[in-house]
This record gives structure tokens, sequence and C-alpha cells, in this order.
């Protein structure tokens, strides 16, 4: 079968197909990005586009968070940027891409436009966030190493699957979204650091929702926009990798529910790194002082990304390894983000200890892993690791997600882990208002 041929098979799945722990981890997801998204909703990038694009007016349909609502798309990319502003939200490393932030809110504004259940909106999303990991994966990894934002790209293909099941497209109609958004998906990583990046995310909802409404109203599109002559895969990767991207498809396997879900808030290629220099901390009671010298080293594949060695801005510095590893020692808590000013940026101290940090790139290692060695100044040397595919069970991570919300929100997270709890008992409709309103 052709990868097109898969994704409308997975488009179709029936609800009673999907296992109870592959909606489980969605329904975690759709939680943490509720959370992401009321966190995100008074930064500057989020206060601009709500001004811009609510001034375009239009039916208001669905929910727009903190208030308010607007037509589907606009909802769609408002609630996609805000919710990803903060780079607070998960990761699937199969591809490297964001799957809430560009697929739930085109699931939630088309489920609001046609008044569906609150638990289709975690299904749609589930199946839309499976297709843009498989797709992810064919588009390999040339395709991100060469400068393409996963999130915004294969991701705005799980948003049209996610919005175009809610609407209820036929397989015909959903083969034309589908190559309607080949025409559309867009997103670079070189917005890495700027207001762009979360834009992307935005991008990829809005896609997915104008797609499904245009297949809707029966727009035609080439017959396989993916990997048909000059369709998406065959223009945007040079070295696709088909072997095992569609091997145990669902419902036998959802590679979803391998996500991984930020604790602090910087780019998720850090994240082991932070991990790995933390439990050294605690165990050894490092400071900066005490640190001659740290060799970390990571995935090839981040040294473009979070290896920024003069963060310029707080924005920066969720890029940079070097001031990272050096606000773990110095006990900068890097999982608030409002620890990450331009202050932050200027730090003397932080300035000082980035040259005695060395990032190697190390084929070996993968995205989810980071080594090095910790050079004291009394001659020691210390070693580190973490591997963040660590399986977690069901509770802990439950636990660790309210925590971060609680920390994020305070007393306001409790209506959407509320809402959650009760999403089979409510509508799209009222789960847009607990996003309005918190």
């Amino acid at each position: 079968m052709t990868t097109i041929d898969q994704v409308l098979d997975l488009a179709a799945l029936p609800a009673a197909a999907i296992p109870p722990a592959a909606r489980q981890i969605a329904r975690f997801s759709l939680f943490d990005w509720m959370v992401c998204g009321v966190a995100g909703v008074n930064e500057p990038l989020a206060l601009r586009l709500r001004a811009v694009i609510g001034a375009e007016g239009g039916h208001p349909i669905a929910s727009v968070i903190g208030g308010g609502a607007l037509p589907a798309r606009a909802a769609a990319l408002v609630n996609g940027a805000t919710s990803h502003a903060l780079d607070y939200d998960d990761t699937h490393f199969a591809h490297v891409g964001h799957p809430s932030v560009g697929i739930y809110p085109a699931a939630l504004a088309a489920a609001e436009a046609v008044d569906a259940p609150a638990a289709d909106v975690a299904d749609a999303f589930l199946l839309g966030a499976e297709a843009s990991v498989r797709i992810g994966m064919l588009l390999g990894t040339v395709h991100y190493n060469r400068g393409f934002h996963q999130t915004a790209t294969a991701g705005a293909f799980g948003a049209t699957v996610a919005a175009g099941r809610l609407y209820g497209l036929d397989r015909a109609q959903m083969r034309a979204a589908i190559g309607l958004c080949a025409t559309r998906a867009s997103g670079l990583k070189s917005q890495f650091g700027t207001m762009g990046k979360p834009y992307n995310a935005g991008i990829a909802a809005s896609n997915g929702v104008e797609c499904a409404l245009l297949a809707q109203a029966r727009l035609t599109s080439a017959d396989d926009g993916l990997e048909g002559p000059q369709g998406f895969v065959p223009t945007h990767s040079d070295a696709p990798q088909t072997e095992g991207v569609w091997t145990d498809p669902p419902p036998g396997r959802f590679l979803f529910t391998d996500v991984k879900y930020k604790l602090h808030a910087c780019c998720h290629g850090t994240h082991a790194m932070i991990e790995a220099l933390a439990a050294l901390k605690a165990a050894q009671g490092l400071d900066l002082a005490q640190v001659a010298k740290i060799h970390l080293r990571t995935s090839p594949r981040w040294l473009s990304v979070c290896d920024i060695k003069t963060p310029r801005t707080g924005l920066e510095v969720k890029f940079s390894y070097v001031w990272l590893a050096g606000m773990v020692l110095a006990e900068i808590p890097t999982a608030a983000d409002t620890t990450y000013t331009d202050a932050l940026a200027a730090d003397p101290a932080l300035a000082a200890f980035a040259g005695r940090v060395q990032v190697t790139g190390d084929p070996a290692i993968g995205d989810m892993q980071a080594q090095g060695e910790v050079s004291l100044a009394d001659g020691r040397i210390l070693h580190f690791a973490h591997d963040l595919a660590a399986p977690i069970p069901s509770n802990v991570l439950e636990a660790s997600l309210r925590a971060k919300a609680q920390g994020l929100l305070g007393a306001r997270s409790a209506s959407l882990w509320s809402a959650v709890a009760d999403l089979d008992g409510i509508s799209a409709r009222t789960l847009g208002l607990t996003l309005r309103a918190v």
C-alpha cells in the first residue's frame, strides 16, 4: 500500500478499534496542550496574533485560548501559536516534531464547528498525530536537517487528518484534503529562537482546518500529494526513509504513544543533558566554581538546533546547551518559563562559564540521549548520561504533568484537569469554553 492509502485507512479507523492505552496518552497530551496554551496566553506573540487575527472578524465558531471566538481556521492559527509560545509542549523524537500544538488546535476548532463530543477531539488528534509521525519518518532526517520544521510540515498533514475526520470527510474528500495540504504545508527551522517558531505550529493547525474545509467543498487536488510525481515527499526529501514506516500500523501499534513531555521550559533536545547534570549535581553537590570543563556529547542533529553559543535573548537561551549547563549548576530553575529573560542572556557568570562547555556531535548517541564528562578543578573526572526514552509509568507521568501544570498555572490548572477527566461526558464546545475561561 502507498503512504496515502495507509493514511486514509488511519483516518477512517473506527473509534472502537483505538486501544485504551493509546487513548490515555492522547488525553495526557490534551491536558498538557491546554496547560501550555493557557500559560502562553499573555506572551507577546499571543497578544499580537489575537490583535491581528481578531481584527479580521468573521463568524465566531471556535474558542480562542484566553477568551472569545473566531472562525475555525483563525482560532486554530492563534491557538497553535499560543500553545507553542513557551516551547513547553510535547515532542515526538521519531521525526522530531511537536504533535499537540499543530494538531489539537485544528481538532478542537473543527469539533466545535460541528458540535462533536469532546472525546472525539482526542481520538481525532490521536489519528492525526499518528499520521504526522509516520509521514515525518518517511520524510527522514534529511528533511529536518535541511531546515524544515516537522511540527509544521508533517504536522500539517496530521492536522488535516484530524480536522477532516471531525468534519466527516469521506475517503475521496480526505484524499483531496491531503493533496491540498501537500501544496500548503510549510515551516522552517531558521525561525527557531524567534516568534516564527510558534507561528509555525499555528500554520500547521490552520492549514489542516483550511484543507479539510476546502476538500469538503469539493475542491480537487493531486491524487497522491504525498508520494506522487512532484509530491511533497519527493520535493522535500532527497532520501525518504521508507523502511519500517508502516510496519505494524494502527490499531496494531501506535507510534504516537512514544511521545515525550517537557518538564523544562526549553528545547527538548537539551533535556537529557539537563537531567544528567541535575542528577550529578544532586549526587556531588557541584557548583560553577568547582567545574573546570564540561564535555557534552549529543546527537549531531541537535547541533543546528540548540547549540547557540552566545544567546542574545531569553528565547535563544532555550536553545543554548552552554547556557543551560551553567543554569543547572547555578541552580537557576529551568522548569519555570519566567526564568528565560533577556537579562539571563546577559548574565556575566553564565557567559564566563559557557566557555568551559564543549559540545560535540556523536552519531552513536540518539536524539533522546546525552553523555559526557565533567572535569573538576581538583582533577577528578565525573561521567554523566541520561536517556529520555526510559519508560515512565502512567501514574508517575500523570503526577508529573499535573505538577508541571500547578507550577505554571497554580489553582487554574484544576479546571483543565477536570475537563480532561470528564472528557467522555462533555462536548467539544464545553471544552472550548473551559479554555476561554481559564
